[in-house]
């Protein structure tokens, strides 16, 4: 999620400055405009949106702008905070969690409870798990969560959420004794 005091965006706005302030601002590109989904649609990261516009096909910027602000708000919905999280693990017995980070950072720390994505265990839940409990997923920084869990509510399951911050978050914010990392690849 963005900060709260994140900058409004303008024509001049960089590639970089929005997807720091609006993570989910790639994949709603991609899915509206096809933009920077692959190596044919790219775009730079100092590129502004004034420019990113006129190179494809002379997109309106306050249009552009509309967009990515209106995807936010709903990528927003689609997130629980870590202290919601704790809450929610508290009160309800059924809430599902789904660590879609790699095998080994799974392994080397994760929410108690919480089980890696995998293809079977998508399959398991698509095929047998209850779609109306809740289900949270989250990776290391909450920066690719929500696409899976686009994928989960696309395939039934309403109550599926994204944890906002990821695991990294949810360890400073709720349980410090789960160790924190930085992976030298990520954005």
């Amino acid at each position: 999620m963005p900060a709260p005091d994140a900058p409004p965006l303008t024509p001049d706005t960089t590639l970089a400055q929005v997807l720091q302030s609006y993570p989910g601002a790639r994949r709603s590109l991609f899915a509206r405009y096809h933009i920077g989904g692959c190596s044919a649609c790219a775009f730079s990261p100092t590129e502004t949106l004034t420019e990113l516009c006129a190179r494809n096909g002379a997109i309106p910027v306050d249009e552009l702008i509309e967009h990515i602000r209106s995807s936010h708000e709903e990528d927003v919905k689609l997130q629980i905070t870590p202290a919601e999280l704790a809450d929610w693990l508290s009160r309800d017995s059924r809430v599902r969690l789904l660590d879609a980070r790699t095998r080994e950072e799974h392994e080397a720390v994760c929410i108690p409870g919480s089980q890696l994505v995998t293809q079977e265990l998508v399959q398991e839940a698509f095929n047998y798990w209850d779609k109306n409990a809740p289900l949270v997923i989250y990776d290391h920084t909450g920066s690719r969560s929500l696409d899976i869990v686009a994928y989960f509510i696309g395939h039934g399951f309403d109550n599926a959420r994204g944890l906002a911050g990821g695991i990294d978050a949810y360890s400073a914010e709720v349980d410090p004794s789960l160790p924190r990392y930085r992976v030298e690849l990520e954005d």
